[in-house]
């Protein structure tokens, strides 16, 4: 009899899902326990902070002092290494997230023959990471390394619109010593209403006929690590060319893409309809690239 290997692939997922590994969960509950304090710990503290018992945690506390992942500070108390330090730095974060970023941005292109770009936020501006140009040659594009602005872009309320409030605030505060005269007394609306849809979708106020779609990558929090954007740009000669609400979908799920890739989550709005913003909400809108 044949199998339909579709029909097999949910519950090969579920039991992918089910499957655990006890030990090696111990091991990570340790390692994230003494991360998290600010001081050694005991292996009793640790066995009561985790809701085990000590001989439950003994033999990994032994494992991991053994391959110098935690050392013992003195007679009783562990503490962390810098050998995760070390590692994480092997491979930097931003390294990490533009070899991921390169084919998605590249396909992304190619499926929709329009520019893309990847920005990060730093210091009250957005540097772009990378970009890609449209492949046919024709359309608008940002150069990598070019620094744009955060308050008045798609991109930039992408990347402020999915942190913490205290983060948010900070990085207001710091967009607006840049450029003071951003100031807009509706912002925390605005962000609010991205976050809750999921990205940003604008007209330009700075290239007139551009329009900026723009979603969030975000790491295992829900913080955006990075935006990735589409500067919409219309050909005349082109009467078949992708939509804005194609080129929102396309971007969303490449985003969404990307965010796997890097380990993080997906934003639950942004899997909403490319066409929810409606004319009053983006004619009350300024932004840009």
């Amino acid at each position: 009899m044949n199998v339909d290997k579709n029909e097999t692939t949910p519950v090969a997922d579920a039991e992918s899902r089910s499957y655990s590994a006890p030990a090696l969960e111990k091991g990570l509950d340790i390692l994230e326990a003494l991360c998290r304090s600010e001081h050694p710990m005991s292996q009793k503290d640790i066995a009561n902070l985790l809701g085990r018992s000590v001989g439950e945690i003994y033999r990994m506390m032994a494992c991991l002092v053994n391959r110098n992942y935690v050392t013992l500070v003195d007679e009783t108390n562990y503490g962390i290494t810098t050998k995760l330090f070390e590692l994480a730095h092997v491979n930097p974060p931003t390294h990490r997230l533009l070899f991921e970023a390169t084919p998605v941005m590249q396909r992304l292109a190619s499926e929709l023959d329009q520019s893309c770009h990847l920005t990060v936020y730093g210091q009250g501006k957005q540097v772009v990471l990378s970009k890609v140009d449209t492949p046919s040659g024709m359309g608008f594009a940002v150069r990598a390394g070019a620094e744009l602005d955060v308050l008045i872009s798609a991109s930039g309320r992408v990347l402020l619109a999915f942190q913490d409030d205290e983060t948010r605030k900070l990085r207001i505060e710091e967009s607006l010593q840049r450029r003071p005269e951003q100031a807009d007394p509706q912002i925390d609306s605005i962000l609010d209403q991205i976050r809750v849809a999921g990205f940003e979708s604008i007209p330009s106020v700075q290239v007139r006929g551009l329009w900026a779609v723009s979603f969030p990558v975000l790491d295992t929090q829900g913080r955006a690590i990075a935006a990735l954007t589409v500067p919409y740009a219309e050909r005349l000669d082109q009467t078949q060319r992708k939509s804005i609400p194609e080129v929102t979908e396309a971007l969303g799920s490449a985003a969404r893409n990307l965010s796997r890739r890097v380990g993080g989550m997906v934003s639950a709005g942004a899997m909403e309809s490319p066409e929810r913003d409606a004319p009053s909400r983006r004619a009350a809108r300024n932004g840009g690239r």
